[in-house]
């Protein structure tokens, strides 16, 4: 079984902010593989499916940002779930906006839900699709709960489709396959 997380804050006033990416490449492999977000456990929501014959479990932890891991290990001690078949997909402020990187492990980067993952699972080796939403020109919090312009949501919907896909293809054929096709590919202006 693979754990695929996206992180995000709840509440209507973070819907489609920069901050909230991973819940909604989380409700596009909810819909793109018919998978229903129907349960509250593992302190989120959260829906079991299949992407091709191999069976997932999607969460969009409800414990706010920086207490995503104490989602993340709930379902990890339940399910005896291996860090190499744990997706963790959110926001990355270092890359720009229409790119996206897979990777196996690293630091939190300064992201505080990846900072909870890491000090709750007592490692950072779990696969992670990091999904760019630019760098701040301001203020940190005010860009990354700010919401993108018409134009960058545009991209970020295409990006979302690709990391849809990309995941596809972690659980399918594997992570380093899945860097080798999807780590090129950019919709950058």
């Amino acid at each position: 079984m693979y754990l695929i997380v996206g992180l995000g804050n709840i509440g209507k006033e973070y819907d489609k902010t920069r901050h909230n990416i991973g819940f909604d490449a989380i409700n596009l492999l909810s819909k793109e593989y018919n998978i229903p977000l129907n349960r509250k456990k593992f302190k989120g929501t959260c829906g079991e499916g299949f992407i091709g014959s191999e069976k997932v479990l999607l969460i969009k932890p409800e414990t706010y940002m920086n207490c995503s891991g104490e989602s993340v290990i709930e379902a990890v001690n339940f399910y005896k779930i291996a860090n190499d078949k744990i997706i963790i997909i959110y926001d990355d402020i270092s890359l720009n906006v229409g790119r996206m990187r897979i990777r196996t492990k690293g630091s939190a980067g300064g992201h505080n839900g990846i900072k909870s993952i890491i000090a709750h699972l007592n490692s950072d080796e779990f696969n992670r699709v990091k999904i760019g939403v630019g760098s701040p020109k301001g203020e940190l919090v005010s860009h990354v709960l700010g919401r993108f312009s018409k134009e960058h949501r545009e991209v970020i919907e295409k990006v979302l489709g690709i990391a849809s896909k990309a995941v596809e293809c972690m659980v399918k054929e594997g992570t380093v396959e899945a860097m080798n096709k999807f780590n090129s590919v950019s919709l950058e202006d």
